[in-house]
């Protein structure tokens, strides 16, 4: 969660994560840390401080803070998922990365999440495409809005990400990276396109995808949902970033990932119901009119055996457990009182049938079994 300022730091200062975004402070120690804003950087601290046999694959899972403008999938705080492996510079791989990214979305059932994808070429590419950029837009930026005139003096590639009105005309008439792209970033290019193919992953090529971050070189790739209303519908993406690894220290090492943003996944989720079954209905409902010991031991032996159980508590009357239970959807309740405590049995019930028997305590898991079907246990109670 804590990194060292100097990691994000060396992303560059024309980058807003760095310059807007980042929450950052001295703590007691005297030491600069800031807030973790994303993950790949401090991915690729460690390999250059462990150095790991490559190809390094690894995943992560954890939040992530930026300071903006809250709004409708974009929160202060937010949660990520995300794989990163560095050491080849393989097309392929590229293509393993991003496919890995669809399969996940799709085996969700999203079925209105598009891929985009772009290259941004090398770096000698991104520098001359970059000053293309910023002398057309300078040539037009009477017609661009403030906001973007502002961005323009730090970093024209981001110009390309604003989605305002006033802008798109002008963006739209834009030069494109694929006028800069060297033969061999070509050729990179049109083998992830080719790869992609191979595996049937429909995607479309969008010459304005530049991602958020300036370590990204070649391959860049947005997984966005088409059935989310906010201006935020980027569900996921990443690229390839092969000179981020020697920025920070280490060897000059490749490297290419994704991030999948947890939040706005389940905001899609949502939007297409794909999680609309209903609440799994509760197995059984123990009533203890006597002093909750017995609930509580034999909930505890029941949910280790993999059955959903429920209680009543603080020693209400049996008409008022009874009154739960009904309530609570349970198809079995299971009846401790005084005389089924003392001789060590329950009454269980059928509240769909109410057919009821007398069961010792100690064959409750197999008497319930019997009625609501077996379970997968959840731990070993033995």
């Amino acid at each position: 969660m804590f990194e060292d300022l100097g990691v994000f730091l060396r992303l560059g200062d024309a980058t807003d994560v760095v310059t807007k975004e980042m929450y950052d402070f001295e703590d007691k120690g005297g030491r600069r840390i800031a807030l973790r804003p994303e993950h790949t950087a401090g991915i690729c601290r460690s390999f250059a401080q462990h150095r790991p046999t490559t190809p390094w694959k690894v995943w992560y899972s954890g939040s992530n803070f930026r300071y903006e403008k809250a709004q409708a999938g974009r929160f202060r705080q937010f949660d990520q998922v995300g794989i990163e492996v560095l050491g080849s510079t393989d097309a392929l791989l590229d293509v393993e990365v991003i496919s890995l990214g669809w399969q996940f979305f799709q085996s969700l059932g999203l079925t209105n999440v598009v891929l985009m994808i772009n290259s941004l070429g090398d770096p000698e590419d991104r520098a001359a495409y970059i000053e293309a950029l910023r002398e057309y837009f300078e040539s037009h930026s009477e017609k661009l809005s403030e906001e973007s005139r502002a961005t323009l003096q730090r970093n024209p590639l981001r110009v390309l990400d604003s989605k305002r009105v006033q802008d798109k005309t002008i963006i739209d008439a834009a030069p494109t990276i694929s006028q800069f792209l060297s033969e061999d970033a070509q050729a990179h290019f049109t083998k992830v396109k080719a790869g992609l193919d191979a595996l049937g992953v429909t995607y479309s090529v969008n010459e304005g995808l530049v991602r958020g971050l300036d370590y990204y070189q070649r391959t860049v790739f947005e997984y966005v949902s088409t059935s989310l209303d906010s201006a935020q519908t980027a569900v996921g993406g990443g690229g390839r970033y092969d000179g981020l690894v020697e920025n920070l220290g280490g060897p000059a090492t490749p490297g290419v990932g994704f991030a999948l943003g947890i939040d706005r996944t389940l905001l899609a989720c949502d939007s297409e119901e794909v999680f609309q079954g209903a609440s799994p209905q509760i197995d059984a409902f123990i009533v203890d009119v006597v002093d909750g010991m017995t609930a509580l031991r034999l909930a505890d032996e029941l949910r280790a055996a993999g059955f959903t159980v429920d209680r009543a508590y603080d020693g209400r009357s049996m008409k008022s457990q009874m009154k739960v239970a009904d309530r609570s959807g349970a198809r079995i309740a299971i009846i401790i009182g005084p005389d089924e405590a003392e001789a060590g049995n329950c009454t269980v019930r059928n509240l769909m049938t109410s057919e009821q028997s007398l069961v010792l305590q100690t064959e409750v898991v197999t008497h319930l079994a019997s009625i609501v079907g077996e379970r997968n246990p959840r731990r070993n109670t033995q």
